[in-house]
């Protein structure tokens, strides 16, 4: 069996000077505990496909 722990992955303004705490404290009041994630990576941007999605395998795949 594998472990897995949620990771979040954000992209935001930087005049909104967000940290770890508030992403999480933020998703702690709407989300059930398990969802909640325990890891929060901040970027510039996000990797899209040629028609605009998210590529999610290169996001599971950097580091």
């Amino acid at each position: 069996m594998k472990d897995e722990a949620i990771k979040v992955f954000v992209v935001a303004r930087p005049e909104a000077g967000l940290t770890v705490a508030e992403v999480q404290a933020f998703c702690a009041g709407r989300l059930a505990k398990f969802k909640v994630p325990k890891f929060v990576e901040f970027r510039d941007f996000l990797p899209k496909t040629s028609i605009g999605k998210i590529e999610k395998k290169l996001l599971r795949v950097q580091k």
